[in-house]
Parts: structure tokens; sequence; C-alpha cells
């Protein structure tokens, strides 16, 4: 049986590409390819320093993303660069993609904007104004969220408070 090279002369033999080969080296792996295990997550950060404010973002590293915020690191959000340093207040987990992970980010932000906000006592001391603004803003967006988790499938999703809302 002939090959079909040999029937038709015109179809040269493809030669092997060593790019192409079934297994990459490990410089083309970190080039080129993510790990499989990269789990995207969106989350929810707190100000420290006046202006007291918070900022939802979307990462598949979040303490090399806080430096980043917190300017450790080259890169952060423009939006973040007053009130540094930030803490983590939540993170949630188990994005499938970065799709469905900012599809979320987009409707807790969206739903954080269409809250009504509850205003501000200015009769308490300064220490004592930052404790209730960070708080008012960690319930605010608690009740956000609360709302994206009505209006989405969240089931595979892991939401961990570090900051107590309440």
């Amino acid at each position: 049986m002939k090959t079909l090279s040999q029937t038709f002369r015109s179809i040269k033999r493809p030669i092997p590409n060593p790019k192409l080969s079934s297994s990459p080296t490990k410089s083309e792996l970190k080039i080129n390819d993510k790990p499989k295990s990269e789990s995207w997550s969106v989350y929810l950060i707190l100000s420290t320093n006046h202006p007291i404010k918070t900022y939802v973002g979307v990462t598949t590293n979040f303490p090399r993303r806080l430096k980043e915020h917190n300017g450790e690191l080259k890169g952060g959000a423009k939006a973040s660069r007053a009130g540094r340093p930030w803490i983590c207040a939540c993170i949630v987990c188990g994005f499938t993609n970065r799709s469905e992970a900012c599809v979320f980010e987009s409707k807790w932000k969206a739903l954080s904007k269409r809250i009504p906000r509850k205003n501000q006592n200015d009769n308490d001391d300064s220490s004592q104004k930052s404790e209730d603004r960070s708080r008012t803003l960690l319930q605010h967006r608690q009740a956000a969220l609360n709302r994206v988790k009505i209006s989405l499938d969240c089931t595979n999703l892991e939401i961990n408070w570090h900051l107590d809302p309440l």
C-alpha cells in the first residue's frame, strides 16, 4: 500500500516541529501556559487610611494582587492608591474561568451602587468615625453580595469574610 506522499509527489511529508512536541519543556510551560490549577477569585479590600473605602477586583493570585494595591509590587489599580494600606475583607473563590469571575465582580459592583447607603454620624471622634465608616462600607458591600447570591448561581462558590461586617 502506497502512502499519500508516494502517490502524489507534490505532497511532502511533514517535518516534525519540536515546538509542537507532546511534552513541552519547563520554559515553554512558564511562558505559554498557565497552570491548570489556576482558580479565579473575586476579592473585597478595605482601606485602612483616609479616605476609608472599599475596592472589588478579580485575580488568580490574591497575595500578589494585594501587594500591588499596597504599592509593594508594580501594578496596583490607580483607584486603590489613596487609602493605602489595604486589608482583605472578603474573598469569593471557586470560579471556573475569568469570564465567570468578571460577571460576578461586575454584578457586585453594580448592586453596590444601587443600594442606598446609610448616613454617617459626624458627632463622634475621628477614630470612631473610621471604625463606623469601615463597618458601614462592609455592611453595604455584604448587602450587595447577598443580592448577587440571589441573582446568580453561587452554589460552587466559597465566600470567606476576613473582616466581620456586623
